[in-house]
């Protein structure tokens, strides 16, 4: 960009930040250009002009006022105009011809009416500078043929409509500018609720993961250490579902933690994230519980189906949450259910068990619900189902889930 251009928009810039600045220079170039017109060469004669008087000092101390009116045009538009008709009102009592700056500062105060004040203030005083103006054109000793009266009638109407045009054209720029930042202010709210719901959904993740793992790993090391001097084979079974337990406890965590690292960590580990667990990984989940000692029982009724995604997941880890609730909570003589039926638009999902934690688990959980409830009922309501949760008639405790197939 040469040094020229790059003066004109520092000028410009500095115009556009300095409004009062720009119309006071407008101001002074319509008396520069109009001033010297009033006074170089012979006022004419003829024709109805003889009743105007020659241009004098007075008459350019009075145009030079009315003119430096329009410093204040864009602040005080009606108060302008009625002031420039009030000077042209007074120059015209006073037998001065009308001139080039008084004439341009009423048509631009015209236009600043127009353009910046609302539609019930343009229109009266565009409606105003219009009956003046046929008033002035007709009271003019001049002798004016209709068609002079409705041309210059003409550029009154369409200075008025010019400045309405762009003031409609500026707040239309300016409501795109709104919308534009409110679209920008909703994305980065919607990324950071995003945000917050992947963490949640992360934190659930790690609760079940660990919950479950660690309460089959705390249950196994229990019976380890129990009879490891009675019965050293059955001690290193324990020690080995133990081992196998920490280790798909610790794959699942990589798979869950694995879904905040990069394309770029992905292809350098050289594999890719494992795919969620669903009701297809319930046996292998149940196995994992009957070796604690656990006795599960799994029914299913009616045609089973495949859910959505979310809600394959969702049920899984509903199970898993209530047998390590069970596991924690039961004591070791307990019994656990599993049951899954599937209706026409639906899947029913109850855990139970005989136990007798029922009592310390709603002490535990009474007051402070913990993760393992939140997420119950997090991930049920998130896929429109119902979740109820207490003992079960008859001792014991109940779990009893409700989704939508198509969540």
């Amino acid at each position: 960009m040469s040094p020229r251009i790059r003066g004109l928009h520092a000028v410009r810039a500095w115009l556009q930040a300095r409004p009062t600045a720009a119309d006071a220079l407008l101001a002074l170039g319509l008396l520069v250009v109009g001033l010297p017109q009033m006074f170089v060469g012979e006022f004419p004669r003829g024709g109805g002009l003889e009743d105007f008087r020659n241009p004098d000092v007075w008459d350019g101390l009075l145009v030079s006022v009315v003119t430096l009116a329009l410093v204040w045009r864009r602040r005080h538009p009606m108060p302008v105009l009625a002031f420039i008709i009030g000077g042209e009102l007074v120059l015209s009592a006073a037998q001065y011809p009308p001139s080039v700056p008084d004439v341009a500062a009423f048509l631009i105060a015209v236009y600043s009416v127009a353009a910046h004040r609302g539609l019930a203030q343009s229109a009266l005083g565009g409606l105003t500078a219009f009956v003046y103006f046929v008033v002035y054109l007709v009271m003019l000793p001049v002798a004016i043929s209709p068609v002079v009266v409705i041309t210059d009638s003409a550029l009154v109407i369409g200075v008025w409509v010019l400045g309405r045009n762009l003031r409609l054209r500026r707040a239309y720029f300016a409501e795109l500018e709104d919308r534009a930042a409110r679209l920008e202010r909703a994305r980065g709210t919607d990324a950071r609720a995003a945000r917050i719901e992947e963490r949640s959904r992360i934190a659930r993740e790690l609760h079940d993961v660990v919950a479950h793992h660690v309460s089959v790993m705390t249950v196994q090391a229990g019976a380890a250490r129990r009879i490891i001097d009675k019965d050293p084979g059955s001690a290193r079974e324990a020690m080995s579902t133990i081992e196998e337990v920490g280790r798909t406890a610790l794959s699942e965590m990589r798979r869950i933690v694995g879904v905040l690292r990069t394309d770029r960590d992905q292809d350098r580990a050289g594999r890719e994230l494992a795919p969620q667990p669903g009701l297809g990984d319930l046996g292998e989940l149940l196995d994992h519980v009957r070796e604690t000692g656990l006795s599960v029982q799994l029914w299913i009724e009616g045609e089973a189906r495949s859910p959505s995604p979310g809600v394959d997941v969702a049920a899984f880890r509903l199970i898993q949450e209530a047998l390590t609730n069970t596991l924690k909570h039961a004591g070791p003589q307990a019994r656990a259910w599993v049951r899954l039926y599937y209706g026409d638009d639906d899947l029913t999902v109850e855990i139970e068990d005989d136990g007798r934690g029922t009592a310390t688990f709603m002490a535990d959980n009474g007051d402070n619900p913990g993760h393992g409830l939140v997420g119950m009922y997090e991930r049920v309501a998130l896929y429109g189902g119902e979740l109820k949760i207490g003992p079960r008639v008859g001792g014991g405790f109940g779990v009893r889930a409700r989704f939508p197939l198509e969540a």
